[in-house]
Parts: C-alpha cells; sequence; structure tokens
C-alpha cells in the first residue's frame, strides 16, 4: 500500500487501488459474519470447520486488513525527507523499506500491533467451537448458567489485553528515537 502508492517508492497505481479497495470491503464485513461466510473455505484449507485449527483461517482473513491498514498508517508517518535522503544515496527500493522505513516507524508499527493483536484477541472469543476463552465462556457460563465462569472468563480476557497493551507500549516507548 506504501510503496505501491503514487508518491511511494515503486508506484503502481492500479495494483495500489485495487489492493486498497479488496482491504476496505473485507475491512467491512463484521468478524461474525466473516466466520460464517468462509465456512467452505476453511473446510477446505483445514478439513473442518470446529475447532483451533478451523478458527485461524477466518481470524487471519479478518486481521490481514485491519493489520495492512495499521502497518499503512505507521509507514506513511516516516518523514519524507528521510526517504528522499535514501533515494539520493543510490538506495534501492529494498533497501528504503527495509533500513529506512521500518526501522523509522518502529514505534508506531509496536503500537499498532498492540492494538491489532488486543482486537485479534477480541474477535478470537467470538469464535466460539475454538476452545478459547469464548467458548468457555459460552459454553459454562451461558449455556450453564453459570454467571460466574462467563465474568471470570471476561476478566481473563481484559487481564490478557492490558498485559499485551502494556508490554507493546513499553518496548514501543524504549524504541521511540525520540522520546530519548
Amino acid at each position: 500500500l506504501v510503496v505501491t502508492d503514487r508518491d511511494g517508492i515503486s508506484p503502481f497505481p492500479l495494483f495500489n487501488k485495487v489492493l486498497g479497495v479488496v482491504i476496505n470491503l473485507l475491512r467491512s464485513i463484521p468478524f461474525i459474519i466473516l466466520l460464517v461466510m468462509v465456512i467452505p473455505f476453511t473446510r477446505m484449507i483445514v478439513g473442518k470447520i470446529i475447532g483451533p485449527n478451523a478458527a485461524v483461517v477466518p481470524l487471519v482473513i479478518s486481521a490481514f486488513p485491519y493489520i495492512s491498514r495499521m502497518v499503512e498508517s505507521s509507514l506513511k508517518e516516516v518523514d519524507a525527507g528521510v526517504i528522499e535522503a535514501a533515494k539520493s544515496m543510490g538506495a534501492s527500493a529494498g533497501q528504503i523499506i527495509w533500513k529506512v522505513l521500518l526501522p523509522e516507524a518502529k514505534p508506531s508499527l509496536l503500537v499498532g500491533a498492540a492494538i491489532s493483536i488486543t482486537t485479534i484477541i477480541g474477535y478470537s472469543a467470538m469464535a466460539v467451537g475454538a476452545g478459547g476463552l469464548g467458548d468457555i465462556a459460552i459454553r459454562y457460563g451461558y449455556h450453564r448458567y453459570e454467571t460466574e465462569m462467563m465474568l471470570i472468563t471476561v476478566a481473563l480476557l481484559v487481564v490478557i489485553v492490558q498485559i499485551v497493551q502494556e508490554v507493546f507500549m513499553r518496548i514501543s516507548r524504549k524504541s521511540d528515537k525520540r522520546i530519548r
């Protein structure tokens, strides 16, 4: 998305536009609907539609556009002057991506990773039948009318999200050269 943008390192506007539309379409589909929509594809890939392995397929499909936009946003924050300097020194597109864009965007990419991971944790809780905390909350809390069990699993999800968020924010702050 960033590299093939009209102002990118290797502009390819048609590819960029098509990719952008695909990403926007996939981002528009609520996860629970996507979970059902990709059942035939999941069966074709994994051989079944229930279980942890089967849950990976819709999770990857739903995470791909979300993470793509997070990464795009982080990379577009990189100062154009730094990229221009790398170009003027004769850096190739690959060198600009690996040695300029990614290192410069690292703090923002880490924040985006934290947001993405916490969102995927929430999505995975919706994949009932996959054996995760959401599955436990529904099977043992909701269906068996054990409210305490449901509340405990929700509390565990909150704790997991808080830990992930805090760890990634600390790593991001440590890697941000502007703060030092």
